[in-house]
């Protein structure tokens, strides 16, 4: 079924593969993790018809369609489908940065022939979406999903306690159940990450004592 065109304001999420230029260095890798990713989208917008979504490559563009509803709404039903995005393809050992944006949106079906297929995309909610994932600061990780605070009119979502509010960015914290589970992940991944540095700095020392 292919999506209806839209033009109005809402809810654009940029999501990609973290990771993905490394696995293409292993060509069969990285189409494995390119069929995930595709099966994994057509599955969950198949169960949430409210999110309309376009793949290429290793990057999807979601955007909450023009159903009647509350800004509220359409945004719970995009976290929805980005959970249960990422979780899927959690089970693949493939994970996901998503940058979310809310703001102007515009998506139009054209006129199509054999060799060419054309799709423009553009808004500024695209705009901030993609150059929040490309080179937003601080630099979203691994994993991570995070909103956009500019062009919102008021905290989102104030219900879900997965939403920690930041300098620029709400962030949703998707794979716990409770705000009390933040904080364990949170020090848990940052531990992560001070184990990955220390595991680097010590094959430099380990390479420059040899090299001695």
């Amino acid at each position: 079924m292919p999506i209806p065109d839209f033009d109005g304001s809402t809810f654009v999420a940029f999501t990609d593969i973290s990771g993905f230029k490394q696995m293409m260095k292993k060509d069969q890798r990285a189409i494995r993790a390119l069929d995930h990713f595709y099966s994994c989208g057509f599955s969950v917008l198949r169960q949430n018809q409210s999110v309309h979504g376009i793949f290429i490559s290793d990057c999807g563009v979601l955007f909450s369609s023009d159903s009647p509803g509350t800004t509220s709404a359409k945004l719970e039903s995009m976290l929805k489908v980005i959970e249960q995005l990422n979780r899927q393809l959690l089970e693949h050992d493939i994970m996901l940065t998503t940058s979310i944006a809310y703001g102007r949106f515009s998506y139009h079906q054209r006129v199509e022939f054999d060799g060419i297929e054309k799709n423009p995309v553009y808004g500024n909610a695209y705009t901030a979406a993609f150059l929040d994932n490309e080179s937003g600061q601080p630099a979203i990780q691994p994993g991570e999903c995070r909103i956009v605070k500019r062009g919102l009119d008021s905290e989102p979502l104030q219900s879900d306690e997965r939403l920690v509010a930041q300098r620029n960015h709400f962030y949703f914290y998707w794979m716990v159940s409770s705000k009390d589970e933040v904080q364990r992940f949170t020090d848990r991944y940052a531990d992560a990450y001070e184990q990955k540095y220390r595991g680097m700095l010590g094959a430099i020392k380990d390479a420059a004592s040899i090299g001695r």
